[in-house]
């Protein structure tokens, strides 16, 4: 059953759609991108905060300035031993940040790459509780004005749509991310997609809803219908590797299908069984995932 707080705001969102639609279609769109409380962790997470704390402590922090806002950037070195192959951007999903990232930063490091790892606005180390598209490209931007052009961007979840829409250059006015190859790990696929699962949970209607997309188009230069990942790498055909889970209850493997229907440049991997947090923290997706960088970039260099 609906807590009492969500059935209050779908009574709100029901009632203003047929007084003030664009008024509630502008609400709904901030709504959608608030962020958590970075200081509200549950348990296990906050566990896995500590945990990771000699992990962050090997790390170069660094503050960048966006448009909008300031972002944390953590710079992790390859291991000594293994000379220098080149660098790789992490992005990470809602509500996640960097020490949820470790295993794939760590297998990157032990292959030779120095590591940046981004913290999205409102999330992690970074300012803030507000993050959309716009504002998450254009921390993919200073990250790859001041670190790239890089070897690979590997993103999950919302993260890996962030990377294909950076690298396809989906914000009017950004330049395109330079990147050699892209690793998507339980990406969603298509922004209108998400925006209709927000709206039917929080009851925002259709008038409403155009409200949204309005504003997607104001802030981004572009209609909402042009944010689907098919269509982004169809048209940046960078070299891309999707990893998803069947079983992912967050994102649903369709939209794994729909990024695989890009083209031949894009190869699809089913994780099975790792479900959506999971499988960031498997041993042969990370070998999986490192592998498809090397060989691509390896690729670049003949």
């Amino acid at each position: 059953m609906a807590s009492f707080g969500l059935k209050v705001i779908r009574g709100v969102f029901g009632a203003a759609e047929h007084v003030a639609p664009r008024l509630s279609g502008r609400a709904a769109f901030e709504l959608f991108c608030r962020t958590p409380n970075v200081k509200s962790l549950s348990d296990g997470e906050r566990r896995a905060v500590e945990r990771a704390a000699g992990f962050m402590a090997e790390a170069r922090h660094h503050r960048l300035k966006t448009r909008t806002d300031c972002v944390a950037v953590h710079e992790f070195r390859p291991e000594p031993d293994r000379g220098f192959r080149g660098t790789v951007l992490v992005i990470h999903g809602w509500r996640s940040r960097t020490e949820y990232m470790r295993a794939l930063i760590e297998g990157f490091r032990g292959a030779g790459y120095k590591v940046v790892s981004l913290d999205l606005p409102g999330h992690g180390h970074s300012l803030g509780r507000h993050l959309n598209m716009v504002t998450a490209v254009d921390a993919a931007r200073v990250a790859g004005e001041w670190f790239g052009p890089f070897a690979a961007a590997i993103g999950h979840s919302f993260g890996g749509a962030i990377a294909a829409n950076a690298v396809a250059a989906s914000v009017r006015g950004m330049p395109p991310l330079g990147v050699e190859s892209l690793v998507l790990i339980a990406a969603p696929s298509s922004l209108p997609a998400i925006f209709d699962d927000f709206s039917h949970k929080l009851n925002v209607g259709p008038r409403s809803r155009i409200a949204m997309a309005d504003r997607v188009k104001h802030l981004s230069g572009r209609p909402l219908s042009e944010f689907t990942g098919d269509r982004q790498l169809a048209e940046a055909p960078v070299p891309t590797l999707i990893i998803h889970a069947p079983d992912d209850r967050e994102v649903h493997a369709d939209h794994a299908k729909r990024y695989a229907g890009a083209g031949d440049h894009v190869s699809l991997h089913w994780a099975d069984g790792l479900g959506h947090r999971r499988i960031l923290a498997d041993k042969d997706v990370v070998a999986r995932a490192v592998r498809f960088v090397a060989e691509e970039h390896e690729s670049t260099l003949h």
